[in-house]
């Protein structure tokens, strides 16, 4: 056996620990949180500090840093009941020490996880909880006692260890795991085959089926880089193949991937997210979210018919399509682990972590077989190998941004800071909600392009989502309207990661491949608003006759925009059929 193939096994391994340690969480019953969420930072620890690529003294501070966050993460948790008592306050020089290390060492794992921005914005926060009592004028405050201050976001559910690091725990990590059995078998070519029937004989057939397979596979990556990457493997080749433009290839695959974070039951963690700071039912979440998320998407589907209007896009030849028999077996694989899903949340009312842990057993069986269908045994260890490994790398990624977030929205709530940017949001708008509302979306373009979406959306709804309730708007509508627009900076420069992503895939100039993006993605700027201008857009649960019917109209309109954004008419045509949308998309029902 090979050094690499030993290095894998040992992954793989831990992985499986990984796995065990949060199903376990589900069956179990509660555990103290001050023992499960340290535990779930000491298991991401070796994923960041370890297993991730460094060379020379960043690899050696990398092993250091992640047996002392070790060693302290499991001090906390032994330790939990005494810690309690002391209230969230510091004993002693050595306390302070070990929560100062820990704080550094929360910061340098989200820098090795994603990169510089996340942590600068929670170091620029600590140094506010500091030295901000220095500070003249509204933003300043009383001064906060060191020991208190630093125990509050190290020793109590205040900070590293508060509601958002629950969410990852006793939520994300389930559904992660979910999704990476899935992708682990056969149930991504299921994606395929199924856009490929449904998509494939159009018009612009290939652009088609990276919609729906960016929408299905969207719906359990959570991830637009992730989709791009694996769909656009398969769609972009297609694509080129066909003669149709790189530029709109590469956009075409960018937007729809984009769309998987607002596609349920994932939506990058966002909807738990929202379950938690909302109080509202992850059921009523996903049901909420689901009419905008179709509406995104047929917006991209129509935008591919107006381009072509101006180049005729090709379908996919029918001897190139799979099968209806095809289909259907490897259709299977993904449907039966999605049913037993949806039937525990809405069929038996489980909870959203015990339905998707279900799911996962009902899914790891379906590893034994491949698409034909056949028992592959032989392939079945290599493929539990890589749903270790895959699991354990993206619970640790989704835990380091997690676990450095709340350290801003800790400092927020220990400063008072967020109800002053609260105070300054409301008297910059006037009382205006519609002024709030573009004040919170360039905070929300401005944020995203320096932090992940669910990161962004967290610190971006912790300051400005009081003001916007405040303002009239309903909890879930203000909280969609943040998560919304916190993900353009997906497709929209100068950061646009997913435009990058596929305009590499295809080699193409990525400013015009961003260009051609935000015009596919037309619907990711203007849903947001049909949100606010029509509230029972988001109310299928409740009104969903109401619903429907606003989602038609809304329909109507973002086809018009597409074709007078896109379609190469007369710009008198064009300039009506804008102006018919737009009026539709404001005038409520």
């Amino acid at each position: 056996m090979t050094d690499k193939a030993t290095h894998q096994r040992w992954w793989a391994f831990f992985g499986a620990l990984v796995i065990l340690f949060h199903l376990w969480l589900v069956f179990s019953g509660l555990l103290p949180n001050l023992i499960s969420r340290p535990l779930h930072m000491a298991l991401a620890l070796p994923w960041i500090f370890i297993a991730m690529p460094s060379q020379g003294i960043e690899r050696a501070v990398g092993f250091l840093l992640c047996g002392v966050g070790i060693v302290i993460c499991t001090g906390i948790a032994l330790s939990q009941n005494a810690l309690g008592d002391q209230y969230g306050y510091l004993n002693g020089p050595q306390q302070l020490a070990l929560a100062s290390v820990l704080i550094f060492i929360v910061l340098d794992m989200a820098r090795r996880a994603i990169g510089w921005p996340l942590p600068l914005v929670a170091a620029i926060a600590l140094l506010y909880g500091l030295v901000g009592h220095q500070l003249p004028g509204e933003y300043g405050f009383s001064q906060i006692p060191v020991n208190s201050f630093l125990g509050t976001l190290t020793i109590a559910e205040g900070g590293l260890w508060g509601k958002l690091t629950g969410i990852s725990v006793n939520i994300v990590a389930i559904f992660v795991i979910f999704g990476a059995v899935l992708n682990g078998g056969e149930a991504g070519k299921g994606f395929m085959n199924i856009a490929a029937s449904v998509g494939g004989r159009l018009r612009g057939g290939a652009a088609k089926i990276s919609v729906i397979s960016s929408a299905l596979f969207g719906s359990i990556s959570g991830s637009a880089s992730a989709n791009v990457a694996s769909t656009g493997a398969i769609t972009l080749p297609a694509m080129t193949r066909l003669g149709y433009p790189k530029a709109l290839a590469a956009a075409t695959e960018a937007v729809a991937s984009s769309g998987g974070q607002i596609m349920p039951p994932l939506m990058g963690a966002g909807a738990f997210v929202m379950v938690e700071l909302t109080g509202i039912p992850y059921t009523s979440i996903m049901a909420a979210a689901l009419l905008p998320a179709l509406l995104y998407f047929f917006a991209v589907w129509v935008g591919i018919d107006a381009y072509n209007q101006r180049q005729p896009l090709s379908a996919i030849p029918a001897e190139l399509l799979p099968d209806k028999k095809t289909v259907f077996i490897t259709s299977g694989f993904f449907l039966i682990p999605f049913c037993v899903l949806l039937a525990g949340l809405f069929i038996y009312k489980f909870t959203a972590p015990f339905a998707a842990a279900i799911a996962v057993f009902i899914s790891v069986p379906l590893l034994l077989f491949n698409g034909s269908p056949s028992l592959d045994i032989a392939n079945f260890l290599p493929k539990l190998q890589d749903v270790c490994i895959n699991a354990g790398k993206q619970i640790a990624t989704i835990a380091a941004i997690i676990i450095c977030a709340s350290i801003i929205v800790g400092v927020l709530g220990i400063t008072g800071l967020g109800v002053k940017i609260t105070s300054t949001i409301l008297a910059g708008s006037g009382g205006n909600l519609w002024v709030a509302l573009g004040l919170t979306a360039l905070a929300c373009l401005l944020l995203g392009m320096e932090v992940p979406t669910t990161a962004a959306y967290v610190i971006c709804v912790s300051v400005a989502g009081p003001a916007l309730i405040e303002l009239g708007l309903a909890p879930l509508q203000a909280h969609l309207f943040v998560f919304w627009f916190a993900l353009i900076s997906t497709i929209t420069p100068p950061v646009c990661g997913a435009v990058f992503i596929a305009a590499a895939m295809v080699k193409e100039n990525w400013l015009r491949v961003a260009l051609t993006a935000m015009t596919l993605g037309i619907g990711l700027y203007l849903i947001p608003l049909a949100m606010i201008a029509n509230p029972s857009l988001i109310r299928l649960a409740e009104t969903p006759a109401y619903a429907l019917l606003a989602f038609v109209k809304i329909a109507i309109a973002l086809a018009c925009i597409s074709f007078g954004v896109i379609a190469n008419y007369p710009w008198l045509w064009r300039i009506l059929l804008i102006s018919l949308g737009i009026s539709a998309i404001f005038l409520n029902v």
